[in-house]
């Protein structure tokens, strides 16, 4: 079996091999550009390793792997266009480096181009395949919609944020999982196991990310400490918050939020300092921990040898206890 190492090389060589060089240049050059700026390539890589763990070869499920890569960086080429953001992994979004027209309409043909490499598998197991990365896509699009309609409400629900990052983010890990476990000749219960592994990790990871954004090390964590709460982003801990705070607490995250001037650290210092006074912090690490368990869980329940499940184990560990 191909380690985690070598499974990401395997995907970063085929993405170098693609050649973008077509007419219009102007339509394929930001494709180029999108996929050039790396990532971790977890979804590929969980969706190969999927596709390994039941004996199956890296290239039956190479191309629907690399085609959920591409709606990956489709979905973040857009949502930057929505959210208006001038930097993604370190460089200038699609939108500040060419315009929004370019932004919207080579993510649209990213779109198309990713449905394209998801057709490269089996006939055998197309129309499953095909059906899992539908609902999948979809989902991730609802689950943007609902993050979109949050950012002006005060009243969002933990139930409801825990929905929407399972849409947003989870069921593209979770998806990945079971198109590369069907590729490699799964069982539909294996795959669902392996799907709802990828949701446990997916939600342990959004919430990571929450709680990276207001106690990571900004030397590790690869960005400014703080832009959730500068941005009034609805996070597990701003929720939280909102639901464990007294009075005092609540009347100032709310007068907090409710200001459009102010200074940036003014803001991260006050709101952080009631995350602490609150304990959130806390509550996010045991939410973490808690569909970690559940991912795991489901993980044990795959018909296949807990040796052979081992790099998965490992990976979400990875994902769990990350800095960055």
């Amino acid at each position: 079996m191909k380690s985690i190492e070598e499974i990401q090389q395997a995907v970063k060589s085929y993405l170098a091999s693609l050649d973008w060089h077509i007419a219009p240049v102007g339509l394929y050059e930001p494709i180029e550009y999108v996929l050039s700026l790396g990532g971790k390539r977890i979804r590929p890589t969980l969706s190969l390793m999927a596709c390994q763990l039941f004996g199956g070869k890296l290239e039956q499920a190479m191309g629907p792997a690399i085609g959920l890569e591409i709606f990956h960086n489709f979905s973040l080429l857009h949502d930057d266009v929505m959210d208006k953001a001038d930097m993604r992994r370190g460089h200038p979004t699609v939108h500040k480096k060419w315009n929004e027209n370019t932004a919207i309409l080579s993510g649209d043909a990213m779109l198309i181009k990713a449905y394209q490499f998801v057709s490269k598998c089996d006939d055998s197991v197309y129309r499953s395949v095909l059906d899992v990365v539908s609902a999948t896509c979809l989902g991730v699009c609802e689950g943007q919609q609902y993050d979109m309609e949050f950012e002006t409400r005060t009243d969002v629900s933990l139930p409801e944020y825990l929905e929407m990052i399972r849409l947003k983010t989870a069921v593209l890990l979770a998806g990945s999982l079971k198109v590369g476990a069907l590729c490699g000749g799964a069982s539909l219960q294996d795959a669902d196991l392996l799907y709802d592994f990828g949701i446990g990790v997916g939600l342990a990871f959004q919430i990571k990310d929450d709680w990276l954004d207001v106690y990571g090390d900004v030397a590790k964590f690869g960005k400014a400490i703080g832009g959730d709460i500068n941005c009034n982003k609805k996070t597990f801990l701003l929720i939280t918050a909102l639901e464990k705070a007294d009075a005092v607490s609540k009347a100032t995250l709310m007068e907090w939020l409710a200001k459009e001037k102010f200074d940036r650290a003014e803001k991260v210092k006050a709101v952080t300092a009631i995350y602490d006074k609150l304990d959130v912090g806390s509550d996010a690490e045991k939410a973490m921990r808690h569909h970690y368990e559940s991912a795991v869980a489901a993980l044990k329940r795959v018909s296949v040898s807990e040796e052979l499940k081992k790099p998965l184990y490992d990976l979400a560990d990875q994902l769990l206890y990350r800095e960055d």
